[in-house]
């Protein structure tokens, strides 16, 4: 009995700074196209949802980790009427070009900040951002705790970290669907419109698979020193965004 356990117990996903950057390097050309393709265009709502419920203060800086090509950095400009600078970060330089070109086109380079960064190592401040945020980035970091430390880090105090990421829907017909379609369809469809050496779209639902989610992300959150940490489930658990407060000895 444990031998078959131990044969379906998923390999542990590789996700070492290098292979992390130089896949989504491979993909940058048309991550954008396959995020809104394979969500159906939600994922826009998720980052809507994500800037109404933790809005940013005017004036007040807002950091977004692993921003990819700027996604939400872009949303949190437009909720915040270009009165708050917005520094976006990321590792994956061809990611960070592609974000350079859509705050061009908008005319936001002097609002959205681009800077090459690790999230373990972020390359700002600490207790200066009144919302740090991360989309869809925080699983692939190498250190899961790291990261959120130095969000928190980033995190002015009384400020907000928020998560968006990807999550496990509950239930015997939804959620063996979702695996269904997460493990067998997408690697096939994301290869084939996007082919690459490092099987980008087969590393995705493994990592969302070995990613805490639900309660499990709500206790990790709690013990890094985040208060008030609230999970709201989106689109039937497909995704999760995580809200914490950083504490404020002032208050």
């Amino acid at each position: 009995m444990n031998s078959v356990v131990e044969q379906e117990k998923p390999a542990e996903v590789d996700k070492s700074g290098r292979r992390v950057r130089a896949m989504f390097a491979s993909i940058a050309g048309k991550y954008d196209f396959l995020n809104h393709f394979l969500s159906l265009n939600i994922d826009k709502s998720w980052r809507k949802f994500t800037t109404k419920t933790v809005p940013p203060e005017p004036g007040v800086p807002v950091l977004d980790c692993c921003t990819g090509t700027g996604d939400l950095a872009i949303q949190y400009d437009r909720a915040a009427g270009g009165r708050s600078p917005i520094v976006a970060t990321d590792f994956c330089r061809p990611m960070l070009a592609h974000g350079l070109k859509k705050t061009h086109k908008i005319a936001a380079n002097d609002r959205i900040i681009l800077v090459e960064g690790d999230t373990l190592a972020l390359p700002v401040p600490s207790n200066t951002f009144g919302v740090v945020t991360v989309a869809f980035g925080l699983r692939n970091v190498s250190n899961t705790v790291g990261g959120i430390d130095e969000m928190v880090r980033a995190a002015r105090p009384g400020g907000k970290v928020a998560i968006l990421e990807f999550s496990r829907p509950r239930g015997k017909v939804l959620g063996g669907l979702y695996l269904y379609f997460f493990k067998r369809i997408l690697p096939g469809l994301g290869q084939a419109i996007a082919p690459n050496q490092y099987d980008a779209y087969s590393y995705l639902p493994a990592s969302v698979l070995q990613f805490p989610d639900g309660q499990a992300m709500v206790d990790l959150l709690q013990s890094r020193g985040l208060c008030d940490v609230k999970a709201h489930v989106l689109t039937f658990g497909i995704a999760t965004l995580y809200v914490g407060t950083k504490s404020d000895p002032s208050r």
